[in-house]
C-alpha cells in the first residue's frame, strides 16, 4: 500500500505545531531538521518502505486551461500560505497502521531548540484503481 505523507508549512485540523515556523529557526536548527528527514528516509530505504521525497518551495503559480487558443490563466484564486505543501514523502508499507506509525514518527522532527515540532502531516493513500461509475 502506497501513501503520501504531506508536510504543510503550518496548520492542521487543530493547533499542534510547536514553535516558530522554519524561516525563524537558526541555521543549525534547520540543518538538524533536514538531517532528521534524511535519516528518516535512510531508515525507510533500509526497510524497503521508501518510495520518494521532496521539499517544496513556498512559491508557486496556479495554472488552469482557459480554452483553445488562449493562454493559461495564472492568477488567483490563491491558497492561503498555511495550506501550501512544504514537501512530501511517498512510502510503500504493508498496512494503514504502519503508515500511521511512520507519519507519527515523522511528526516528531526537531524544530527550534531541537524540540519535536509535533507537526500535522496529511496521510493520503495512493489511488490503486479508478473509481467504478454506476448509473
Amino acid at each position: 500500500m502506497k501513501y503520501l505523507m504531506l508536510k504543510h508549512y503550518r496548520g492542521g485540523p487543530t493547533p499542534g505545531f510547536r514553535g516558530d515556523p522554519m524561516d525563524r529557526w537558526t541555521p543549525d536548527e534547520v540543518d538538524a531538521h533536514m538531517q532528521f528527514m534524511r535519516d528518516f528516509a535512510d531508515k525507510l530505504k533500509a526497510t524497503g518502505e521508501f518510495v520518494d521525497a521532496q521539499a517544496l518551495s513556498p512559491e508557486g503559480t496556479f495554472v488552469r486551461y482557459d480554452g483553445p487558443g488562449r493562454p493559461p490563466v495564472t492568477d488567483g484564486p490563491f491558497a492561503e500560505t498555511k495550506d501550501l505543501i512544504a514537501g512530501w514523502m511517498a512510502i510503500d508499507v504493508d498496512s494503514h497502521d504502519r503508515a500511521l506509525e511512520l507519519a507519527g514518527e515523522l511528526s516528531a522532527a526537531p524544530g527550534a531548540g531541537g524540540e519535536p515540532i509535533y507537526e500535522w502531516l496529511e496521510l493520503r493513500p495512493f489511488l490503486e484503481m479508478p473509481p467504478v461509475m454506476t448509473d
